[in-house]
């Protein structure tokens, strides 16, 4: 009896190492390490105004743009088989950093065009037209290596992360760096699928709390906000945490959108006058 007691415990004791020794493989095997991207952010983006804004170094990214490639590549590996068993915060997370770090390697592709256009400047006002057109351009270009294809930035947020029914999450907008100055600030660190509502509750508030971009006009009653709310305001409408009108999400967090109990108020009403304001596509680019 005392000898068979003696071999379960030394079966439960080994069981347990086992467990201990399989445990933190399987769970890092479910997330995806953003090291490279997280201090590369770090070290070349400039947050500006309590973070609601930023500028990029682009210069300093270029002078490390193996280790961006060598981040790249790595998101490359990652098989699609493998990316279906994360949970959605874990995906999500991916894709965002994934959108992001493209875009930094699109500008960065592109660089020696824009310096040559920047060159005109003294003469012409046009290059800027041109650099915003040619930026546009390389957004549909299939430079993007995941799940074994190679993909666009329109595809990539169009098609897989906007798509209805995979995340239907809105505040991806505050997210996502479009590489122009009145985009929503690209955070210094990379996003994650442990703090990811976190972040992104954070990027959104941080957005609406400029006022260059969003702000109640009292004396107009009138809410005046970044022209992104009219290009996706289908994402803001499709039923997240239940609303159906971007006044409902505006209403919500009127607390960051407005600066007086009168404004906060107004922003509750239901016929919400909104006007749209013209954005700014230059480069967000720190000299």
């Amino acid at each position: 009896m005392i000898k068979a007691l003696h071999a379960l415990m030394t079966l439960k004791r080994l069981l347990l190492i086992l467990l201990l020794c399989v445990t933190p493989h399987t769970a890092s095997a479910t997330r995806f390490d953003h090291t490279i991207w997280d201090e590369l952010l770090r070290e070349h983006v400039h947050m500006m105004n309590q973070g609601q804004a930023s500028r990029v170094h682009y210069a300093g990214f270029a002078l490390y743009h193996g280790q961006l490639r060598k981040y790249l590549d790595q998101l490359s590996k990652v098989r699609k088989s493998d990316f279906s068993d994360w949970d959605k915060s874990e995906q999500l997370a991916f894709l965002i950093n994934a959108y992001n770090a493209a875009t930094v390697e699109m500008i960065l592709r592109s660089y020696a065009s824009i310096a040559t256009l920047r060159a005109y400047a003294p003469v012409t006002f046009s290059w800027k037209y041109r650099l915003i057109s040619m930026l546009k351009n390389q957004r549909k270009l299939n430079f993007i290596s995941l799940f074994g294809e190679f993909l666009s930035l329109d595809h990539l947020e169009e098609d897989i992360i906007r798509r209805p029914g995979n995340y239907d999450e809105p505040r991806i907008h505050f997210a996502l760096n479009r590489a122009s100055i009145d985009c929503p600030a690209l955070r210094n660190r990379a996003y994650t699928g442990i703090e990811l509502e976190e972040q992104l509750e954070a990027a959104t508030r941080a957005f609406l709390a400029d006022r260059s971009r969003n702000r109640y006009n009292e004396e107009a009653e009138k809410l005046e906000v970044s022209e992104i709310f009219n290009w996706y305001a289908e994402d803001f409408e499709r039923g997240w945490r239940g609303w159906s009108s971007l006044a409902q999400f505006f209403a919500h967090y009127r607390d960051s959108l407005a600066d007086t109990p009168r404004a906060k108020e107004l922003l509750t009403t239901e016929n919400l006058d909104i006007k749209f304001l013209e954005f700014n596509w230059m480069l967000n680019e720190k000299q």
